[in-house]
């Protein structure tokens, strides 16, 4: 009896040497290890490795990293456009003859040359895409020495142009990882879904593998549905460089769509004499698409209207060089908005953003950076065509991208003579096109607003900018009816306008009997033209109007193919120094920080099932008008019915309804009292949900007189920082609410601004949303007063003493 446990506690430690083992030969038949903590940076532009490594002035950072995260937008011309260095010491405790290493970079702009222990191990021409340097044979046990040159000088052969709407970061901006595989190991997987219906599908794995030692090697698939239940699976012996295993018939498919982005899993194992040599699992989602002739598109069989944006990969503060939590945060609150479809522009993006877009069902239009700059010669197209295949090889997994876009406005803006040459673009656009086809025929291709090779691509979008770039947003209807005509495969990219935030009208500029009403194309060169661009009041009401009747057009069409607003985010740009807050694209949804403008929750209004309300506006909070004048106030929500309430009192119940614009009807005339005014919006949908928004809006009767100063206040926050105001006052201390012009912030003691961050609260010059501008400022923790002051042309300078709490 005595020996019973001694027996039992034997087969235990046996079980768990065998369960160790298993784990133990798959957890470790491939690594990949994060290495983007602990490495140095020197900005130094030299070639040579020798001076590189003998400079002193190195400073430490983690990845990812831009050299440009805050000279893009600081107040100063241009931005750094050369080279720099990266080092890091990398440990690597045993090597393993047995095995391959190699750094996998997932993005570093704009080329790169990678050195490992002195020695050069390799390369890469062009950003925005990922690659493999094999350091194997350069690599030795303990420490190595990394050291990387990343290069984003002005370079017209490789894409995209500089003339280009957008910075082009320069540095190692993603993740880099050290990989470490078998010598016979799974070098890539290649999934399709020949079949897909509501009954049954199927799924093709074309797998590649390396046997560098011609060993018998057999490959093993499992196929598990979206709850992790096996489905299906097979072993097969490796006969060739690429296996082929299919699943037929499987049976009531759980689909992949924008509401229920079921996504399986393929795991294939390689194994060799019963030992795991490598494992590699993809996600894989089961869908089919189609875009009608001259007509809507379809997913899985049913009609869906595309509802999308755009995405540019920055964020104030870092640029490019933003967090895998950071690409999250704009995925999911371009989701939350309700948007079903991202185009990533102008370039492939962070590898996070695809995986976030496969999660959250989101169709993707992926693109390559052929932007502007035209047509090049010999050199330029090769690069142009291994970025290309790039692309797809890379992101050829993920269910969610649909388009593969071969460029934006190419012809545009030539780099190099004969550059707009049609004849000349539409043959190299013909290779590109062909070159997507072949390597993925699952997937259509398409341009935006090169008309001349509108026929060579599946789906074409031109040029729409009704109410901004030209034209009233009134002729949006008439733009999309002679578009759907025309192009066989009509989408709609991009539309929109800029928006300061806390800029507001009682009458925004239309620019009625001013500008052409009918228009709707954008001009190269603008100096000629007469458009809301310019002559508009860039107030967050406008837009509101804009984007209310666009939708209020999309939303109602039952043959429309959909839209994609121009742009999610606001993001920096070179060309624009004199915008409201410089260098900046003020075209976003949201600020550069991720915080909803108005024009948010317009979309959301008719997007989104969650249910909601918003009162515009909560930018809006100091009004002026004539006594008993009424103003109409617009609520933005999805409920059924809503309720507005002006201080305790209702303005009664209003039903929304889809055909009525603005707002889908609910606005409501309210008479404001002079002081507080106490605004409250109760939603109520289908289900019985209620949700509430509250607004508090100070009204006076009297109107401003012209601004003669500036006065300065303070307001502690809540992150410890400080907010400074400056508003401008007229000769009886009312602020202004039409006063516009910049204000320059400096402070002189005590702390620093939160400046170069593209916000409107992170820019020492800014102009002033009704007569009002302000700065984050951070304490420098001496305890001592912050010392601050603004000025402009007008005022020559307000003093403010801030004592620390």
């Amino acid at each position: 009896m005595t020996n019973q446990p001694h027996h039992h506690n034997k087969l235990i430690i046996f079980a768990l040497f065998v369960f160790f083992q298993i784990c133990l030969s798959s957890s470790f038949a491939q690594t990949k290890m994060n290495i983007n903590d602990n490495w140095l940076y020197l900005e130094n532009h030299t070639p040579n490795l020798s001076e590189a490594q003998k400079a002193t002035n190195w400073n430490t950072i983690n990845l990812p990293h831009s050299w440009n995260a805050q000279d893009a937008t600081d107040l100063n011309p241009g931005y750094r456009r050369d080279a720099s260095w990266y080092q890091k010491k990398l440990n690597i405790s045993q090597i393993d003859k047995n095995r391959r290493y190699s750094l996998y970079f997932e993005g570093s702009n704009v080329t790169t040359k990678v050195y490992v222990n002195a020695k050069e191990a390799g390369g890469h021409i062009g950003g925005y895409i990922g690659f493999t340097i094999d350091i194997t044979n350069l690599i030795k046990e303990g420490n190595n020495d990394i050291f990387v040159r990343v290069d984003n000088s002005y370079d017209i052969e490789i894409i995209p142009s500089q003339k280009s709407d957008f910075f082009i970061y320069g540095g190692i901006t993603r993740d880099v990882w050290l990989l470490s595989q078998y010598k016979n190991h799974i070098d890539n997987l290649k999934i399709t879904t020949p079949e897909v219906s509501a009954k049954k599908a199927s799924v093709q794995i074309l797998a590649s593998t390396i046997n560098a030692e011609n060993a018998a090697l057999s490959l093993t698939v499992i196929l598990k549905n979206p709850k992790g239940k096996k489905v299906a699976s097979k072993t097969i012996p490796v006969s060739d460089k690429t296996s082929n295993i299919t699943f037929e018939n499987i049976k009531n498919p759980e689909l992949w769509d924008t509401d229920n982005p079921n996504l399986y899993c393929v795991t294939v194992i390689l194994s060799e004499k019963n030992q795991i040599k490598d494992s590699v699992s993809e996600k894989v989602g089961f869908r089919w698409f189609e875009f009608k002739d001259h007509g809507p598109f379809y997913l899985n069989g049913k009609r869906l209207l595309i509802r999308g944006t755009h995405r540019h990969e920055e964020q104030a503060g870092v640029g490019a060089a933003m967090s895998n939590e950071q690409h999250w945060a704009d995925m999911k609150s371009i989701k939350n908005m309700g948007a079903n479809f991202v185009r990533l522009a102008h370039y492939p993006q962070d590898p996070e953003v695809y995986k976030a877009c496969d999660e959250l069902g989101l169709l993707v239009w992926d693109e390559l950076p052929w932007c502007r700059g035209g047509i090049g010669g010999e050199l330029w197209q090769t690069n142009t065509k291994n970025m290309l295949a790039e692309i797809i090889s890379q992101n050829y997994n993920h269910p969610s991208i649909i388009i593969w876009s071969l460029g934006n406005e190419m012809n545009w803006l030539p780099d190099f003579p004969d550059g707009d040459n049609t004849a000349k673009t539409n043959v190299f656009l013909t290779e590109l096109n062909d070159l997507a086809h072949k390597l993925d025929p699952t997937r259509k291709t398409a341009i935006r607003k090169y008309y001349e090779g509108s026929q060579i691509v599946d789906v074409f979008s031109p040029s729409i900018w009704s109410g901004w770039y030209s034209g009233s947003y009134k002729s949006y209807q008439k733009a999309i009816d002679v578009y759907k005509k025309e192009y066989k495969h009509f989408i709609h990219a991009e539309y929109g306008g800029d928006s300061h935030v806390g800029r507001h009208s009682e009458k925004p500029v239309t620019g009625e009997n001013v500008i052409k009403a009918e228009g709707w194309e954008e001009a190269i060169v603008q100096t000629k033209v007469a458009n809301i661009a310019q002559i508009g009041d860039w107030s967050e009401n406008y837009i509101v109007d804009l984007f209310d009747w666009h939708l209020h057009i999309s939303e109602n069409a039952p043959t429309f193919v959909g839209n994609v607003q121009w742009a999610f985010k606001d993001f920096a740009t070179p060309l624009r120094p004199e915008d409201d807050i410089p260098y900046m694209n003020q075209k976003g949804l949201v600020d550069r920080n991720g915080i909803p403008k108005d024009a948010y929750y317009v979309f959301k209004s008719y997007w989104s099932k969650e249910p909601f309300t918003y009162i515009e506006s909560h930018t809006w909070t100091e009004r002026q008008g004539p006594e008993n004048t009424p103003r109409i106030l617009s609520v933005f929500s999805n409920c059924e019915k809503v309720t507005l309430y002006h201080d305790g009192k209702s303005l009664g119940e209003k039903l929304r309804n889809l055909s009525l614009y603005p707002a889908n009807g609910l606005t409501w005339d309210v008479n404001f009292k002079k002081g507080d005014n106490i605004l409250v919006a109760i939603g109520k949908n289908k289900e019985g949900k209620t949700v509430s928004d509250t607004l508090k809006v100070n009204y006076r009767f009297n109107k401003n007189d012209t601004a003669t100063s500036l006065q300065l206040s303070s307001q502690k926050l809540k992150n410890g920082n400080y907010l400074v105001t400056a508003t401008a006052i007229d000769s009886n201390n009312l602020r202004c609410l039409d006063y516009e012009e910049s204000v320059y912030f400096q402070c002189m003691k005590g702390g620093t601004t939160m400046k170069n961050q593209g916000t409107p609260t992170g820019s020492e010059s800014i102009k002033m949303a009704n007569g009002k501008a302000s700065i984050e400022v951070i304490p420098d923790g001496s305890g001592a007063p912050i010392e601050m002051t603004a000025l402009n042309q007008s005022f020559k300078g307000e003093y403010l003493k801030i004592p620390i709490e």
